[in-house]
């Protein structure tokens, strides 16, 4: 899949689940090529966004931070440690989930200039059934691990119960 439909995808997605991506001309003094979060909206300038999968981890931060903090998100996230399951293991097994959903190769995500050289890593850890940040998941009641959700009949991660935490 080319970038432009991939990028598409993932727009489609985030619009679908309410963290729309807004276009905006943003320069070049952002954390990421083409992407910026201003008070909890995510910002993408299409045409300086180097790999559409950043979006998908950058939405995976807003999704994962308590709704009632998200508009406090800007810039270049700082993890606060007072907020539990909100941390960049919990945004990547979102993202993950997210590549999953939207039906996309994991390599849109996991891509060769991401996750400071541990792409190939992180992909073969997910790929094998290993997802670090699932407990966050779990514990923020946004997924189920296998023996719960099987418990409650539904399907476990990588499917989401929901999407944003509340």
């Amino acid at each position: 899949m080319d970038d432009r439909r991939a990028l598409e995808a993932i727009t489609q997605f985030l619009d679908s689940i309410g963290i729309a991506p807004r276009a905006r001309d943003l320069g070049d003094a952002t954390f990421l090529p083409g992407l910026d979060i201003e008070g909890g909206v995510l910002l993408v300038d299409r045409a300086r966004l180097t790999w559409p999968g950043d979006l998908l981890h950058e939405a995976g931060h807003i999704a994962v931070t308590p709704a009632k903090l998200r508009p406090r998100l800007s810039g270049a996230i700082e993890i606060d440690p007072a907020v539990q399951h909100a941390d960049e293991p919990v945004a990547t097994a979102w993202a993950y989930a997210a590549v999953m959903a939207i039906g996309l190769p994991a390599p849109v995500l996991f891509h060769v200039g991401g996750y400071h050289g541990k792409s190939a890593g992180l992909a073969f850890t997910y790929a094998s059934g290993c997802y670090p940040g699932i407990a966050g998941l779990v514990a923020a009641g946004m997924a189920l691990g296998p023996a719960e959700a099987a418990a409650r009949g539904v399907k476990p991660y990588p499917a989401m119960l929901r999407w944003l935490r509340e």
